[in-house]
């Protein structure tokens, strides 16, 4: 049957529809699916930009990287060169000839300071003088019921420290205005003298009896007469021996160079009297015109240094009061015997272990440190790693490189100069023999009796030591040798002059003769 045209106009007009649709389908497919190709090319081209702009960052931070490498290659290639120069003007002839180097270095101290580990062992000791502190506020309020602490002993060892300023001031003002006009007054006329050794003798004869005068007895009257405790004398006496050798070295440093100047150019040039004003508060015994500076002053850390300084001395004061004193104040009661000599001799190991390290922690580091600071001195080298010696030989040359360095370029290598390098043990045993002497001076002076146990333990056993503990032996064990005759040794010193301070108290002298002053009192004072 055929369709009719009603049925046949909404089959054309569903067509032309379906027709539609699907165009309008198509195009819409169409749209999505050209979006989708913007889409995917954005994506492409945003991956093209990422690449380049990583390739960009990646060459510059190549470049960066590169630059700071070079810098820090070429800064550290400066400084090597600057130590491999200053290392090179050390003459490579014989040991007389060579010359002391300063440079800019940092005490070892302060190097491992900043190692934790290590700065534990720093907080442990301030942990025991905490302690020590404790203790001795606990007896006082147990024994007395309060809770004040008492310095009386303190007060007693700084006592008449008016004498002390005084008797000071007249030292450094000799030291500063005499040697040095000495100097330029010899210095103007020796070129244009016809008898200049005959001016040299006048000259260096006055100059020696000035410095015999004021720098050698002046200081022991003022420490006898005035009967300085024992602080204040070790002050004066430390400083006399310090004006002694610094006026010698500024000497012995100018002369040759003045001596030198003349027979090459006529014109003698001086020092200026600014640089030996320097040389008299650098930490340093060894005169130069000049040394490294740095740059500015650390105000804070001359501040600790000073405070760690005053912490040593209290830590010095409870190490008597609390271990010491107790200990041999009533030693006299008791008879002698030598089980009772050696049981004192042990039990002062730990207070005079605490003592050396105290001593060397107070003086070398702190307080060389903070004049170093102040007066932006560069070498910081007052001492080396002396706790890791295996041998006594190291241990002497690295425990106190301030003097150690007057020793050997004044004393051992003008020597070996003088035997034209010849005898070099013999001259190493001058040195050992001056160095105990020195040091038994000061303890004599400043504790005002004579009992050479200072002497004895380093003329004779250090000596013995250094000749057969040498540089050869490396291993750890001697390291432990080391530092139990260190130990040994503090004990017996603190335990022998301990027992002999407390012997001159309770044993005075009813009459003073030679022997009697000489002799130890307390190998016969028994109350």
């Amino acid at each position: 049957m055929a369709p009719t045209e009603e049925t046949a106009e909404p089959t054309v007009r569903q067509r032309k529809s379906n027709h539609a649709q699907d165009e309008a389908v198509k195009q819409h497919n169409g749209g999505v699916s050209d979006h989708i190709n913007s889409l995917l090319e954005w994506k492409r081209h945003m991956e093209g930009f990422k690449a380049e702009l990583l390739e960009d960052m990646s060459c510059h931070l190549k470049i960066l990287l590169d630059k700071a490498v070079s810098e820090a290659v070429e800064s550290y290639t400066q400084e090597n060169k600057t130590v491999t120069s200053a290392i090179k003007t050390r003459p490579l002839g014989p040991v007389s000839e060579r010359k002391k180097v300063f440079l800019h270095q940092a005490s070892l101290l302060d190097e491992l300071m900043e190692v934790e580990h290590f700065r534990t062992i720093y907080h442990i000791f301030i942990a025991v003088l905490c302690v020590f502190v404790i203790s001795t506020v606990a007896v006082d309020f147990i024994d007395q019921g309060r809770l004040v602490m008492e310095f009386d002993i303190l007060f007693y060892a700084f006592g008449k420290f008016g004498t002390v300023v005084w008797s000071w001031t007249c030292l450094f003002l000799y030291t500063l205005l005499v040697p040095y006009k000495v100097l330029s007054f010899w210095g103007s006329l020796y070129p244009k003298s016809k008898h200049k050794l005959l001016l040299s003798t006048c000259i260096g004869t006055f100059l020696l009896l000035s410095q015999t005068c004021v720098l050698c007895i002046f200081p022991v009257y003022v420490v006898k007469h005035y009967q300085l405790p024992p602080a204040s004398s070790s002050i004066v006496i430390l400083e006399q021996v310090r004006f002694i050798m610094k006026s010698h070295s500024f000497l012995r440093e100018t002369i040759p160079v003045v001596l030198q100047d003349e027979s090459k150019e006529k014109i003698v040039r001086i020092p200026s009297l600014s640089s030996y004003l320097y040389f008299l508060f650098c930490p340093t015994l060894i005169y130069r015109e000049s040394y490294p500076r740095t740059l500015y002053i650390r105000w804070k850390y001359v501040a600790k240094n000073f405070a760690q300084f005053l912490g040593c001395l209290f830590f010095l004061y409870f190490t008597l009061v609390t271990l010491c004193i107790p200990a041999f104040k009533n030693m006299s009661n008791q008879p002698f015997s030598t089980k009772t000599l050696v049981v004192s001799i042990f039990h002062a190991t730990l207070p005079g272990t605490f003592m050396l390290l105290l001593c060397f922690f107070a003086y070398l580091h702190c307080w060389l440190n903070a004049f170093a600071e102040m007066l932006r001195f560069g070498d910081r080298m007052f001492y080396k790693d002396w706790w890791n010696s295996t041998s006594f030989s190291n241990y002497y040359r690295t425990w106190n490189v301030v003097v150690h360095d007057w020793l050997f370029y004044y004393l051992y290598q003008d020597l070996l100069w003088l035997l034209k390098n010849r005898g070099r043990a013999g001259v190493m045993l001058t040195v050992f023999l001056f160095s105990a002497c020195v040091h038994e001076y000061v303890l004599t002076l400043s504790l005002g009796y004579f009992y050479p146990v200072m002497f004895c333990l380093f003329a004779i056993f250090g000596v013995i030591f250094n000749f057969t503990m040498n540089d050869k032996w490396t291993s750890p064990v001697w390291n432990v040798m080391v530092w139990t005759f260190l130990f040994i040794g503090q004990g017996i010193q603190i335990c022998l002059y301990c027992q002999e301070w407390y012997a001159q108290i309770h044993c005075p002298l009813t009459e003073k003769t030679f022997w009697g002053l000489v002799t130890p009192r307390s190998w016969s004072c028994r109350v």
